[in-house]
């Protein structure tokens, strides 16, 4: 078992960052909600507490006895968290005249600490909290301040306990990543997880948890269900049988081109067609949420009945990571989306779940991939959503519609690759909205659909940039769409970050 640092998360947008940031440092960490911690766990090492929406002294704010974690782990708090140490110690933690956020340059005082070990004086830091801490107890140590800010940082007495305001997880501060390091080297982590790590110790589980059992894997076609696959063939092999679901939603020819490439990696795969299907249980449906549980319904149906074609099926595989699983869960009370592949099992199937990447980001699966040995124009495909095109058609769903999206998002895919632009990008694809507009097409008055491009830049798919793309190139895509797209007569770009948007439009 890889020892770990465990985040408490208290509902922050940037939680997820924080996980990264570890990670990036060779570090093994787990997310878990604030109030679930895992005292039973030897391999916890130590303990970074995220921040939160709310403020301390809100009469629903998220709050812990933190008695049995301090002193026992070192411990670090982050805005929030630090505010919260402070609060349940008996200092004052109040709203400022006005809210800090931004840029601010950390004034360091104890040059000792080993927090701020090789940090450099003057540093950019970031800010985001309508709270400031006002007092401290009598065993906090003031460490680091800022021009606005006193207790921009600080220290307790006697343990290895600490506190920033700041949020050393976002890029914004500069030397965020040297500080987590730091404190990684006061945990006195051994900095040992790598990709090869994780296929050995993975398969190893996987053979001891797997057995002689077999197993049915959902293939998707992304990156995601492929390292699953080729993972769990590594441990168990003829075991697996992979089955890979053509719902009428893929990209255009994505069937036929995915079997194509599972050939290759020697894998035993079945390919089902379910279009009609999937269209006929979607038919007139146009909530977000109600097209992906049909869609991930869908999905386990086909499924159960391929199962029971196959004999002694004890196990149903996923390609679930950890964005999935963060998404889902509901901290604050209010899930950002369901995924389909995120708790749609039904019991009636009686079989257990397998999803050996659940904890892993996006950017870490693909390091696995690569280190597994698969193709690179394979790992490096742009993410693709599980309930396809059923999410990039606004509103009911339509054969027709489903060949609008398919042609628009073909030429937009197409021309990115010739531009020399696909790997640029974190992911791509044409929307289709429930829009139409007028046009006039040689001499005839048109009223047709639109379509938005949607191209973003990411890391880790939990935030994003809209993609800065030329004028010339846009003009291209956006002229051949309408050319040769029939239904369509006009082209807009989505320029939305997320947050507050999200990559996919439902």
């Amino acid at each position: 078992m890889h020892e770990k640092i465990i985040i408490l998360d208290f509902g922050s947008q940037t939680t997820q960052l924080i996980g990264r940031r570890v990670r990036d440092l060779s570090t093994y960490c787990e997310i878990v909600p604030y109030n679930k911690f895992p005292f039973e766990d030897e391999t916890v090492k130590g303990v970074i507490l995220s921040g939160s929406p709310f403020s301390v002294n809100d009469h629903d704010a998220f709050k812990i006895d933190l008695k049995d974690i301090r002193g026992k782990y070192p411990v670090l708090g982050i805005c929030y968290g630090a505010q919260l140490m402070v609060s349940e110690s008996g200092g004052e933690v109040s709203q400022p005249d006005s809210r800090e956020y931004g840029r601010a340059h950390l004034n360091i005082f104890e040059s000792n600490d080993p927090l701020f070990a090789n940090l450099s004086q003057n540093s950019e830091v970031w800010m985001s909290h309508g709270d400031t801490i006002v007092n401290a107890p009598e065993n906090f140590t003031l460490t680091a301040s800022t021009e606005d800010v006193k207790w921009a940082a600080y220290k307790i007495n006697g343990e290895k306990t600490w506190g920033v305001q700041f949020h050393p997880e976002v890029y914004h501060t500069e030397q965020g990543t040297a500080l987590l390091s730091n404190f990684l080297d006061i945990c006195g982590m051994k900095r040992d997880w790598t990709p090869a790590s994780f296929i050995e110790s993975t398969v190893r589980e996987l053979k001891e948890e797997l057995g002689d059992d077999k197993v049915i894997l959902a293939l998707s076609g992304g990156v995601d269900s492929s390292v699953t696959a080729v993972l769990l063939n590594r441990a168990i092999g003829k075991n697996l049988t992979c089955v890979f679901v053509d719902h009428g939603l893929l990209r255009k020819n994505e069937f036929e081109t995915v079997l194509d490439d599972y050939e290759h990696l020697g894998l035993n795969v079945i390919g089902v067609d379910a279009k009609q299907h999937f269209y006929k249980e979607l038919e007139g449906v146009t909530d977000p949420e109600e097209k992906r549980k049909i869609i991930g319904k869908g999905f386990i149906d086909v499924f159960e009945r391929e199962a029971h074609k196959l004999k002694d099926i004890k196990w149903l595989a996923q390609g679930t990571i950890y964005p999935d699983i963060i998404e889902s869960l509901s901290i604050t009370g209010v899930t950002i989306k369901s995924h389909h592949n995120v708790g749609g099992l039904p019991e009636k199937m009686n079989l257990k779940l397998c999803e050996p990447l659940k904890l892993l980001f996006k950017d870490e699966v693909r390091k696995i991939g690569l280190e597994l040995g698969m193709r690179p124009g394979l790992i490096h495909r742009h993410p693709f959503p599980g309930p396809g095109l059923g999410i990039r058609i606004l509103g009911a769903i339509t054969p027709e519609k489903v060949r609008i999206a398919q042609e628009a998002d073909d030429i937009f895919i197409s021309g990115l690759r010739e531009y020399g632009l696909y790997d640029k990008v974190w992911q791509a694809g044409a929307i289709l909205l429930p829009v139409q507009s007028v046009g006039v097409m040689g001499d005839e008055r048109t009223y047709e659909n639109t379509i938005a491009l949607r191209s973003v830049t990411s890391t880790d798919a939990m935030t994003a940039d809209w993609s800065r793309l030329p004028y010339e190139f846009l003009a291209k895509v956006s002229n051949e769409i309408i050319n040769k797209v029939q239904g369509v007569n006009r082209v807009v770009l989505d320029i939305s970050s997320k947050p507050p948007a999200t990559i996919e439009w439902e």
